[in-house]
């Protein structure tokens, strides 16, 4: 009977608190934390949300910042500190409380934790009685998958740490996600409020002065804004983007912006808002629970890249050419192939006299052309190994060989009407949203990484098969359990917040 008792317990308790009934009420709030010290493009905000539904309170922070503790200025003690404030001064749960990086590599002020909590305690300030509703949007024109499938079956990705495969060794490319899942909230006499909006995609195209930026989302979010009005507020919520660049990210031959690339991405946002019809009395729905996944012991494959960097570095071979040398020479070889180094006719001269040197002198161009490119070709691989054993040294270092096995991460969940968000607090890769999509079998339900905390990449088991090869699969902590294990909670999180 007590085991009954206890067991009782343990369920409501996982249970997610959901109010339905009551009147919504909605508050928004947005501080500047940009960093001035140095060249600044565009501002940085911390948004602020916050929704009340009779005694059930939630709160869903934006920040125009790389990660929630982890890496970047934010660092670990923020989210405890600041759920610490709101809990002492507004009463709000902590684990009522979700705060989504955009992960932009825009320098945040060092007072981004102040400003947090004034941006919540505005946002609580300002709540008043809303009507919601939900929607997608789609948009394609501004993303790709960077991981690269190779004729070979390994993937690689396109990073600016390192060059790209040659061309001709390159077969497909992975998935992307166009959906935008979007969240409507308007005042009772039909004025918008806020709009959440969620996307995958890494805000990093930056501006062309390479100015402080808050990236592409930022420039979504002032589109979104400026069309709707000042005091509306347009929350960005990254996805599943771990593996999604913005596209054209290596571009050489045209500058590259996130401006443009954000007002397509905040005027397809706009196009879904404008059709959502917003209903009031809204259910509201909040949820958190710890997750112990499996760490991945990463010493056997760092014993083989090393011994695969020892292969690469031994194979290369001394060369004929120097760097002078080889630009001019490989320029006049490629733009003749039949005669390089003289005009056409001094080619048949020669043959017609029986001396055939000019042919042989090509052809031992050729050969040095060849080796030459063979040994950039190795240093690139080489290039891409060391950068990538790195992280799996830096990820062992601090799990398997320091005794940690598991990592515990917090998973959180918001519904307001028929929008529900799951989250994650690592660099999901787009696989994983997809498949969380298709399992809830709901029309607005969305997944958000890089939420409450930071445990870097997280790619399925199939891309974890790669280890080594590509960012995603190397900068990550994770053994392949991890997938179904997350992928199941976060399906059953929203069923269980839409009951």
């Amino acid at each position: 009977m007590k085991s009954l008792r206890w067991l009782a317990a343990w369920w409501l308790a996982w249970l997610p608190v959901v109010a339905s009934g009551a009147v919504l009420q909605a508050g928004a709030a947005k501080v500047d934390i940009t960093d001035e010290r140095g060249l600044v493009n565009d501002r940085l905000y911390v948004r602020a949300l916050a929704l009340r539904s009779g005694d059930n309170t939630a709160v869903l922070v934006s920040i125009d910042a790389v990660a929630i503790g982890g890496i970047g200025r934010i660092k670990d003690d923020f989210l405890p500190r600041v759920r610490t404030t709101l809990k002492k001064e507004l009463g709000i749960p902590p684990g009522h409380t979700l705060f989504n990086a955009s992960h932009c590599h825009g320098l945040v002020h060092p007072e981004t934790e102040a400003r947090t909590v004034a941006a919540v305690r505005q946002a609580i300030k300002n709540l008043e009685p809303v009507r919601a509703g939900s929607g997608v949007g789609r948009e394609t024109r501004i993303m790709e998958n960077r991981r690269l499938i190779l004729k070979n079956g390994k993937t690689v990705d396109v990073r600016h740490a390192y060059s790209l495969p040659p061309n001709d060794q390159v077969a497909s490319v992975g998935p992307v996600d166009p959906q935008i899942g979007v969240l409507r909230l308007d005042r009772l006499d039909g004025r918008p409020l806020a709009v959440v909006y969620n996307f995958a995609c890494h805000p990093i195209a930056n501006t062309p002065d390479r100015g402080n930026s808050a990236d592409i989302a930022g420039f979504a979010s002032r589109t979104i804004e400026e069309n709707l009005g000042k005091n509306c507020v347009a929350l960005f919520v990254q996805g599943a983007g771990g593996d999604i660049n913005p596209i054209d990210y290596k571009a050489v031959n045209h500058i590259r912006s996130a401006e443009p690339l954000g007002m397509m991405l905040g005027l397809s946002t706009l196009k879904a808002v404008r059709k959502i019809r917003c209903q009031p009395n809204a259910p509201l729905g909040v949820h958190s629970e710890q997750l112990a996944l499996p760490r991945a012991d990463l010493a056997p494959r760092i014993r083989e890249m090393e011994a695969e960097r020892g292969r690469l570095a031994e194979s290369l071979r001394g060369t004929f050419l120097n760097l002078d040398e080889f630009l001019p020479l490989v320029m006049k070889y490629r733009l003749s192939t039949n005669s390089p180094a003289l005009s056409s006719y001094r080619y048949l001269h020669e043959l017609k006299m029986d001396r055939p040197n000019l042919g042989r002198l090509d052809a031992a161009n050729r050969r040095h052309l060849e080796a030459y490119v063979r040994n950039i070709h190795t240093m690139e691989q080489i290039t891409r190994v060391n950068t990538n054993l790195r992280l799996l040294q830096m990820h062992q270092k601090s799990g398997h060989a320091a005794g940690n096995r598991t990592v515990t991460v917090e998973l959180s969940g918001l519904r307001v009407g028929n929008f529900v968000l799951t989250t994650f607090p690592g660099e999901l890769t787009v696989p994983v949203g997809l498949n969380i999509k298709r399992a809830a079998k709901h029309p607005h339900a969305f997944v958000a990484g890089y939420t409450n905390g930071y445990v870097h990449y997280a790619p399925t088991a199939e891309q974890l098969k790669n280890i080594g090869g590509a960012q995603e699969d190397s900068d990550c902590m994770l053994a392949p359990e991890w997938q179904p294990l997350y992928e199941a909670r976060a399906v059953n999180m929203i069923r269980q917040l839409l009951r």
